[in-house]
C-alpha cells in the first residue's frame, strides 16, 4: 500500500516553480500521478517535450479532474483566475494549496475564488533567476524552508499530509501564521529585490558611467544584485502589489537605518560603520550555519543553482 500523502497532483503553471515540482513528484513521489497545466499552448508543449509531468492537461477542468491535491505555481496575481478556471473539475474533497512569495492577499484571493473548499497556502523559499518550463529541477527545494500557512480552521490532517508533501520533497518546513509569513518575506525576500531592481537600474542610468563599464567592471557585490534583478518581472510586480502594506513598512525601516548610515558617512563615525558591520557578519554566520548558503568564496554558485 502506498505511503503517498496524494494520489494525483494537478500544477497549475509550469515555469520554474512549477516545473520543479513535477521533477521532484516523480523522482521522490513515485507512486504519485503529477499531472501539469499552463494557460499557455507553447508552454504546454514544451512541458511535454521536457515531461514535467505524467500528463499535461489541455484545459484546466481536465487538469483538476481526479486530484486530491492542486497547487497553484503561477504569478499571486493571477491566482484567483486561476482558481476560477479549475474549478468545474474540482473535487470538494481535493486540497488546495500554492506556491505564491505573499500568502494573506492569495489565501483571501483563493478563498473567495473555490467557496466551500479545503485551501492551505504554502511557500516554498527556494528558486533562481531563470524562469520557464526548462528552468526547473528535481532537487529545488532539497535541504530549502517551505512555509505553511494554514488558516484558523484548517483540517490538521491535511495541514499534515502537505508537510509531508512537501518534506517528500525535500523541504523542510515551517508554519506560522499569512500575516507573520509577509512580514518575513518583506524583510528577506521582497525589500532585497526592491533594493537589487533600485541599484541595478541606477548604474544602468548614470550618464557619466557607460554601460559597457557598469557591466565590465562588475565586482562581485553588485554581480549578485544582477542575479536578483534578473528575476522574472511578472512575479515580482505581483509580490509587491500583493504584500504591499508589510513591503511599505520594511522599506520605511530600511530607509530610516539608510539614513543613519548616510551621516554617519558624513560626520566620519567610523566606529558607527565599524559596529554596524560587525553585526550584519553574524547574520551571515548564521545564514552559512543553518545550511542556507554556501561559505566557499564563489559561494558555490558554480556546484549548484542557488537560492532566490
Amino acid at each position: 500500500m502506498s505511503d503517498a500523502p496524494f494520489k494525483q497532483v494537478t500544477i497549475v503553471g509550469l515555469g520554474l516553480l512549477g516545473g520543479s515540482i513535477g521533477h521532484a513528484v516523480q523522482a521522490f513521489l513515485p507512486d504519485t500521478t503529477v499531472v501539469g497545466y499552463d494557460a499557455d499552448p507553447e508552454v504546454r508543449t514544451a512541458a511535454r517535450a521536457l515531461n514535467l509531468a505524467h500528463r499535461i492537461a489541455d484545459t484546466a477542468q481536465d487538469a483538476a479532474t481526479g486530484s486530491d491535491l492542486v497547487i497553484f505555481c503561477v504569478p499571486v496575481g493571477a491566482m484567483a483566475a486561476a482558481a476560477r478556471a479549475i474549478a468545474p473539475g474540482l473535487s470538494k474533497d481535493a486540497l488546495v494549496s500554492d506556491v505564491g512569495s505573499s500568502k494573506a492577499t492569495v489565501a483571501a484571493a483563493l478563498a473567495e475564488a473555490l467557496p466551500g473548499h479545503h485551501i492551505i497556502p504554502a511557500h516554498p523559499v527556494a528558486g533562481t533567476e531563470r524562469s520557464g518550463p526548462d528552468a526547473g529541477f528535481a532537487t529545488l527545494f532539497r535541504n530549502r524552508w517551505c512555509i505553511v500557512t494554514p488558516p484558523a480552521d484548517a483540517d490538521p490532517a491535511l495541514v499534515q499530509r502537505l508537510v509531508a508533501f512537501w518534506e517528500a520533497l525535500g523541504a523542510r518546513i515551517d508554519t506560522m501564521d499569512a500575516d507573520h509569513h509577509d512580514k518575513v518575506l518583506a524583510v528577506t525576500s521582497h525589500l532585497p529585490h526592491l533594493i537589487a531592481y533600485t541599484i541595478v537600474g541606477t548604474a544602468s542610468d548614470l550618464e557619466q558611467v557607460t554601460q559597457s563599464e557598469v557591466i565590465k567592471y562588475s565586482a562581485g557585490g553588485f554581480r549578485d544584485f544582477t542575479r536578483i534583478a534578473a528575476s522574472d518581472p511578472t512575479m515580482w510586480r505581483d509580490v509587491f502589489l500583493t504584500n504591499r502594506d508589510a513591503v511599505l513598512e520594511m522599506l520605511q525601516r530600511f530607509t530610516e537605518d539608510l539614513t543613519e548610515l548616510q551621516k554617519a558617512i558624513r560626520k566620519g563615525d567610523g566606529e558607527t560603520l565599524f559596529d554596524h558591520f560587525t553585526h550584519t557578519r553574524a547574520i551571515r554566520r548564521g545564514i552559512i550555519e543553518m545550511g542556507q548558503d554556501d561559505a566557499r568564496p564563489d559561494f558555490g554558485r558554480s556546484d549548484h543553482q542557488g537560492q532566490g
